[in-house]
């Protein structure tokens, strides 16, 4: 599945410009489906401030949420990656502000995510590990770690993820991200295996590592829950 190319194909919808997966089986698991807007005959009036719709004040509709507002309150226009709107969409207030900080996890988190880190990767319950680099496939479907063997890991077929802690760092600041757990089940199978991973060689980077697949696994639930 991981070597099938992912061709993207221009698309307009009521909302904008997109660039998507020519298969939508190749989506993003970070992605989320355009929201059904509320037709214009049941919102009289704006749904943040309670203004009423006439020829002057005329109504919009924030693209992440779907519902009706007021120019004043649907203002922003904003990067909106997790729906692949090629330019900025206009959203309301409260939206505006979660696709900001989705944004600064596109621009900075999913880099390093892509990057990669070294950890000691031990399979199931077996006592054999394995020094290897795990990174974000360039798809965001998988995670590949390489080593002297190579594996697959399919987001989609993760079920539970621990990031796991070295305890209080010096100083008394926060803990650092050690390493991390989770359950999955391989393609083919129903039954689930677990990984776990520590950090290796270079701890900073690693720790970095876990830290974005921190921020990565709550976007992989929200999408889940859409």
């Amino acid at each position: 599945m991981s070597s099938v190319p992912d061709g993207k194909k221009l698309v307009r919808s009521p909302s904008g410009l997109r660039m998507v997966p020519e298969n939508g089986a190749f989506n993003s698991p970070f992605s989320m489906d355009e929201p059904q807007w509320v037709p214009d005959k049941e919102c009289p009036r704006c749904m943040q401030c309670d203004t009423k719709f006439d020829f002057i004040r005329r109504k919009h509709h924030c693209r992440r949420c779907g519902r009706c507002f007021c120019d004043k309150c649907c203002s922003k226009k904003v990067a909106l990656p997790r729906m692949c709107f090629v330019d900025p969409v206009r959203q309301c207030a409260e939206c505006s502000l979660v696709s900001q900080k989705e944004v600064e996890f596109y621009d900075k988190q999913l880099k390093v995510l892509l990057g990669g880190g070294t950890f000691i990767v031990t399979l199931g319950t077996s006592d054999k590990s394995e020094t290897m680099t795990c990174r974000l496939s360039n798809n965001h479907r998988y995670l590949f770690l390489d080593g002297e063997s190579h594996f697959e890991v399919e987001l989609s077929r993760i079920s539970s993820m621990q990031i796991l802690t070295d305890g209080t760092s010096p100083g008394g600041g926060t803990s650092r991200a050690s390493g991390m757990l989770l359950h999955y089940k391989p393609m083919g199978s129903q039954d689930a295996q677990q990984l776990q991973m520590e950090v290796a060689e270079d701890k900073k980077v690693a720790s970095l590592w876990l830290a974005a697949m921190h921020k990565a696994a709550k976007l992989l639930h929200e999408a889940r829950d859409q």
